[in-house]
């Protein structure tokens, strides 16, 4: 049985511009811990900023979680401090699995979240860990972190215990997505099988246009 998950740190960022190899970046990704309540909703974190809304933000990722356990394996493979926030996410949490289902849902107080999807890392990450190889070693690890939808908006804070709600279908989980994303061959079946879950339009428009190439290729 999973354990009762807690809510270790809110995290929230401003805009602002961080640089790497003389390429600066407009970001939002430098998060801090706030020890407080916050406001989530489809629009995300009350208080939060996103720059890039091609590719963050939006109902489908309104929030980004990670996990603090996840946090502790980083530190132990690498000597770093890993302080709550330093990957952009929304929210830590302790215990939270480093796979879930899509669909699966967190109940924190009156709050409703529904796991959408894996963080892919960008080169705007890369920036913020000041390291030009660090998105290959994050896509080694496995440990990416869930984005969520918000299905009931409401007050969380600093401390709340975490609920854990699994989705019955299991047809896809986060890691089946995130290695669908790197993945140069696919097989046809399981990416029918990823369809019948509650996938994100951004993942939901990539696999089936592969299906189709796929189709096309057989012809």
């Amino acid at each position: 049985m999973l354990k009762s998950m807690l809510l270790e740190s809110i995290n929230v960022g401003q805009a602002e511009v961080i640089s790497h190899k003389r390429k600066t970046h407009e970001t939002g990704i430098c998060k801090v811990s706030v020890k407080q309540s916050a406001y989530l909703d489809d629009a995300g974190v009350r208080g939060d900023t996103i720059v890039d809304l091609e590719n963050h933000g939006g109902a489908d990722q309104a929030v980004y979680a990670y996990s603090a356990d996840d946090y502790d394996w980083w530190a132990s493979e690498t000597g770093r401090n890993y302080p709550p926030g330093l990957f952009g996410e929304n929210l830590t949490i302790r215990r939270l699995p480093s796979d879930m289902n899509v669909g699966d849902r967190l109940l924190i107080g009156e709050v409703i979240l529904e796991a959408a999807a894996p963080r892919i890392p960008c080169k705007t990450f890369t920036a913020r860990m000041q390291d030009a190889g660090f998105g290959l070693v994050f896509r080694k690890a496995e440990r990416p972190g869930v984005y969520f939808r918000v299905l009931s908006s409401g007050v969380v804070s600093f401390g709340d215990t975490v609920t854990f709600v699994a989705d019955g279908s299991g047809a896809a989980s986060i890691l089946d997505l995130f290695r669908f994303h790197y993945a140069l061959k696919h097989d046809v079946d399981e990416l029918r099988r990823f369809l019948e879950a509650p996938l994100t339009i951004r993942f939901r428009k990539k696999i089936e246009s592969k299906l189709e190439s796929m189709a096309n290729t057989s012809d």
